[in-house]
């Protein structure tokens, strides 16, 4: 039996130089198994973990491995089996979800910080959250994520993976150029090579009554706490999402702004902002790209790309315990506060905070 299980990626980003650091740490352990994986046979490590009955499991990886990894942990045919709380390392390129964990900094430093909580006990940082199931039409089974992006804001993702990622530039200056390219086409609706491309009409619908429709500069559905807008939203029921649409209107995303610089963004009415909640959300017409903790979905043709929730999952919260005020399972906020969020609104309507 492991106390701890550790399951890396070597293609992630941060993995390209750091694993090795991994490699050292977890061998100078016996009670850490620490096994290496791409996504094409994960299947079969996730059940060698399972046997050896780990307090926690940690993924060494971006975004896309904890993608990975919970879809075959939890998604459709998955066995049924006891499973330790998920513990996730920043070693991807944008780490959204390590980061809403309060996994930051060195990930040998996080790792530490992870062998010391299951040594003393995991449950009082356990914390839950509810995953989205993305159904594109097709015969694959559904995969799992935490954050999903479209309309213009996957526009935005995707001209950075496409235009300025093959470039070789570090990823800071990468993301900064994107902020500054989706600012601009969100203010002037313009479209060239240089820029991401102009938004679609698109048609939601939400649960069995509300549908949206027109072009939209943020499409985004999370159930991660750490993004970059201040102020809190009303957690949704068990066993639905909450959509955010922000309207594709200079005035609009102006007023956006403002909101989420002075934490009202979902507490007061912004004109052309939308918050709607329902047992699904339905990419019906228009474009059905979507991003989802990094990885590109597109709804078979003809048919709507189709989001549902799935029940919650137990992950390790670094950052804090029970006792210190970490919000509970079951406390999911689509627009979390956070300490110098403030300062990164704008930017967020347009790309989530680099990481």
């Amino acid at each position: 039996m492991a106390l701890v299980a550790v399951l890396s990626n070597p293609s992630s980003d941060g993995n390209k130089t750091r694993l090795d650091r991994v490699r050292a740490f977890c061998a100078a352990r016996p009670d850490i198994l620490h096994i290496e994986s791409r996504s094409n046979d994960i299947a079969d490590v996730l059940t060698k973990i399972a046997f050896a009955k780990p307090q926690v499991l940690v993924l060494n990886g971006g975004d896309g491995t904890v993608q990975a990894a919970l879809t075959e942990l939890y998604g459709e045919g998955a066995p049924d089996r006891p499973l330790p709380p998920i513990a996730v390392l920043p070693n991807g390129k944008t780490n959204l979800i390590a980061k809403d964990l309060g996994a930051t900094g060195d990930p040998i430093e996080a790792l530490e910080r992870i062998v010391a909580i299951a040594q003393q006990g995991v449950e009082p940082h356990v914390v839950g959250r509810q995953l989205i199931s993305v159904d594109t039409g097709d015969e694959r089974r559904p995969a799992l994520g935490m954050f999903l992006a479209a309309g213009a804001l996957a526009d935005v993702l995707l001209y950075c993976r496409h235009k300025l990622y093959p470039l070789g530039i570090p990823n800071w200056l990468a993301h900064a150029i994107t902020v500054v390219a989706g600012m601009i086409s969100a203010a002037t609706d313009w479209s060239s090579r240089f820029l991401p491309p102009r938004a679609s009409e698109m048609a939601i619908g939400i649960g069995r009554r509300e549908r949206l429709k027109g072009r939209y500069q943020v499409l985004m559905v999370s159930t991660l706490r750490a993004l970059v807008l201040t102020g809190t939203i009303p957690a949704e029921r068990e066993g639905t999402l909450q959509l955010l649409a922000i309207e594709r209107r200079g005035s609009t995303v102006l007023r956006a702004v403002i909101a989420g610089l002075t934490g009202r963004l979902g507490l007061t009415p912004v004109p052309g902002v939308h918050l709607v909640s329902g047992e699904d959300i339905r990419f019906e017409e228009g474009p059905t790209d979507v991003i989802m903790d990094g990885e590109h979905f597109r709804a078979t043709q003809g048919k709507p790309l189709i989001l549902r929730p799935s029940r919650q999952v137990r992950f390790v919260n670094l950052g804090h315990s029970h006792a210190q005020g970490a919000a509970l399972p079951g406390d999911v906020s689509l627009m979390p506060q956070g300490a110098g969020a403030g300062s990164q609104a704008a930017s967020a309507l347009l790309i989530p905070e680099p990481r």
